[in-house]
């Protein structure tokens, strides 16, 4: 027999759930999940995992608004998503989507081909900003890590003769140790 799950947030402590919760008790949950002063940008939720956790294929999660499970267009369709593979429905009551109904899927999947064009978007204009600080002589990335001559041979005799430790001789010039290898190699 297929369950129906509900999980309610708030980000700060002094909120309250009282509205979330009558909603959901409303809706016929049987087990209410709750986080308490975690924000929707916050992955590490547990009561969001425990819910996930107990949900078993048929059964349906249910949230009182789709900002209770996050912000991000992109990671709603995710968390939607892993709730298909796992045979689980999911339903919004603020937004009435019910992924149970060729509705709600619907709407689901258009949420998914937006979300998916949000991200294109931004690809299209991250390369061309990148493309035209090229252009206008903009040296992109980290600079270069130099040493000169004179601390090369330093760090050579620090290394060879002195027996000293390639972390510790790779600190004095504020590079790591395989940076230092590798400035040494092309020497």
């Amino acid at each position: 027999m297929s369950m129906i799950v509900g999980y309610a947030r708030v980000s700060t402590d002094d909120q309250r759930l009282d509205l979330q919760l009558s909603a959901l008790k409303d809706a016929g949950c049987e087990k209410i999940y709750q986080d308490h002063g975690f924000s929707g940008a916050s992955m590490g939720r547990p009561g969001l995992e425990a819910a996930l956790g107990s949900l078993r294929p048929g059964d349906t999660l249910v949230v009182w608004r789709l900002d209770r499970l996050g912000r991000s267009l992109s990671g709603l369709v995710q968390f939607v998503d892993e709730l298909r593979r796992k045979c689980s429905q999911f339903r919004s009551l603020t937004e009435s989507i019910d992924t149970n109904s060729s509705g709600g899927r619907l709407v689901f999947h258009i949420m998914a081909a937006l979300a998916e064009f949000e991200r294109a978007l931004i690809s299209e204009r991250t390369k061309a900003g990148l493309s035209a600080a090229k252009q206008r002589g903009c040296r992109l990335g980290r600079p270069p890590i130099t040493l000169s001559h004179q601390q090369i041979e330093e760090a050579l005799r620090a290394l060879d003769e002195h027996g000293s430790d390639m972390e510790v001789v790779a600190a004095r010039y504020a590079i790591s140790a395989r940076t230092l290898r590798r400035r040494l190699a092309g020497h």
